[in-house]
């Protein structure tokens, strides 16, 4: 498999795709307001401690000063005492014996500030790598709770050989927990994860001992830097990006860390954007609707509730097999590399409900969920699929990693609420003659005046201007009307003159 990674830098927004076999397969998009700090790792600077609250105002030079809580202080181990990783809390020891105003101590933002607030800190500090997370003040090699019990204890025994191997003499190990990434991974992956994350550890260190407080000692990597660590494989044959100075920048931080990764990276020159060279802005607008178009006429529906997603394959105007249990298994197997596809562009996450045609053969049955496994291969998020149900349904789930792309680029219609569906002119114009039915049993106006949308008026005035004018000598009262074009095709207001 041929991979390109293409990326469209601005100061306000990075821009990723990964184009496989010459077709979008990836889309990642990170603004620069929308960073949030969780991760980030700050000299700060003990402020005030309370003893009534348990907790510490501590200065990280953000606008206000973050807060400390003495369950998220980290404690040593004692001597002779074997803990677990995350070892936190305060225990018997109340805040006010652990630090003190003017302290300087090495923090972590666990929890971005909201509102008023602060943000959150812990002195647990950890460090996630592509496949690992270290932990420089524990020794413990922990497991993801999502890896398949039976593989824990071979990873684990894995691991642990390769820290040991990776040691120079009196280091001290630091612990390690496995992320679900790690499941499949080489030892060479491993390898080199461990030794990026000890690189990175020793820089903050460094940092610590010669920066003054309350500065920002390690950021968590951004779109440009996690595109070498997660995204670049051996597949890859090309990173080109277009941006003279953030290539330079770049090409700096994956010498130093992902020596491999950076040999890839290219300047794009070329005059047209980089993202026009595959029609990337095109997939943006195609990835955000509802319909996908098949290459043989048929079609997919891709719709989002709260709970999941649903996917319905239909065959549209494709007629071009012999026979019609041809037609659906032709639709079928195309949807089914579609589907794929669309789930990585789309990012979609959690539980997928998918719909195909039915087909009357079994053998079709199984060559589709075949070709739909074989698909989903290629997919780095973790996937698992179930087979047909009793009804033609596929499940599956697919791991949420991060938002999808319509929640990132888009929001709810503001008229619709995100039902897809707004009530038609008539039901509207039925509403405003209840309404104004109610308002004249209340109220005792010269005149009721209607603004509505413009459908809504022409509607009263046209088709229902009988019932109108029914209703206005029954009141006693006349009723006027006025076409807002601001309004949506669901909103009104009757005024009392």
């Amino acid at each position: 498999m041929q991979q390109e990674i293409l990326i469209n830098w601005s100061p306000q927004e990075t821009r990723v795709a990964v184009i496989e076999h010459g077709a979008v397969q990836e889309l990642h998009v990170e603004r620069a307001l929308e960073r949030g700090l969780v991760g980030n790792i700050y000299l700060g600077k003990v402020a005030r401690v309370l003893p009534g609250m348990q907790s510490a105002f501590v200065d990280i030079g953000l606008e206000r000063t973050a807060f400390l809580h003495v369950a998220d202080l980290w404690q040593p181990p004692l001597d002779g005492e074997s803990l677990p990783a995350h070892r936190h809390g305060g225990g018997a020891r109340p805040i006010e014996k652990q630090v003190f105003e003017g302290q300087t101590l090495m923090v972590q933002v666990i929890k971005d500030p909201i509102g008023t607030k602060g943000a959150r800190l812990s002195t647990q500090v950890s460090i996630a790598g592509r496949m690992l997370v270290f932990l420089p003040q524990d020794d413990h090699v922990g497991v993801s709770q999502k890896i398949a019990p039976a593989l824990r204890d071979a990873l684990r025994t894995r691991v642990q050989a390769l820290v040991r191997a990776d040691l120079a003499p009196g280091q001290p190990s630091g612990g390690f927990i496995l992320r679900t990434n790690a499941e499949d991974a080489s030892d060479a992956e491993l390898a080199e994860d461990i030794a990026y994350l000890r690189k990175t550890w020793a820089r903050i260190r460094e940092a610590a001992g010669r920066q003054p407080p309350a500065s920002l000692l390690h950021q968590d990597l951004n779109l440009l830097q996690r595109v070498l660590r997660d995204l670049v494989g051996e597949q890859t044959q090309s990173i080109r990006l277009d941006s003279r100075e953030q290539c330079e920048a770049l090409l700096a931080f994956g010498r130093e860390y992902m020596p491999a990764a950076a040999e890839r990276l290219q300047l794009y020159r070329g005059e047209r954007p980089i993202f026009d060279l595959y029609n990337v802005d095109e997939e943006i607008t195609r990835a955000l609707g509802r319909r996908v178009d098949l290459k043989s006429g048929g079609y997919l529906i891709i719709d989002h509730t709260e709970a999941l997603t649903t996917i319905d394959v239909n065959t549209g105007g494709f007629t071009g097999a012999r026979n019609f249990d041809d037609t659906v298994f032709k639709t079928n197997l195309e949807a089914a590399q579609a589907i794929a596809r669309q789930l990585r562009l789309r990012n979609l996450g959690g539980i997928i409900v998918i719909d195909f045609i039915d087909m009357a053969q079994a053998e079709h049955q199984q060559a589709v969920l075949a070709e739909f496994r074989k698909q989903l291969a290629r997919d780095r998020v973790k996937t698992h699929v179930g087979s047909f149900s009793p009804l033609g349904l596929v499940e599956m789930t697919r791991k949420r990693t991060r938002e999808s792309l319509a929640q990132l680029l888009s929001e709810p219609c503001g008229q619709c609420q995100g039902s897809g569906r707004v009530r038609t002119a008539r039901t509207v114009a039925y509403d405003i003659l209840r309404e104004i039915l109610r308002e004249a049993r209340q109220f005792n106006p010269k005149e009721f005046r209607v603004v509505a949308a413009p459908a809504v008026v022409e509607m009263l005035v046209d088709e229902e201007s009988q019932h109108l004018a029914g209703l206005s000598d029954f009141i006693g009262k006349p009723i006027a009307l006025q076409a807002e074009s601001a309004l949506g095709p669901d909103q009104y207001d009757i005024v009392l003159l």
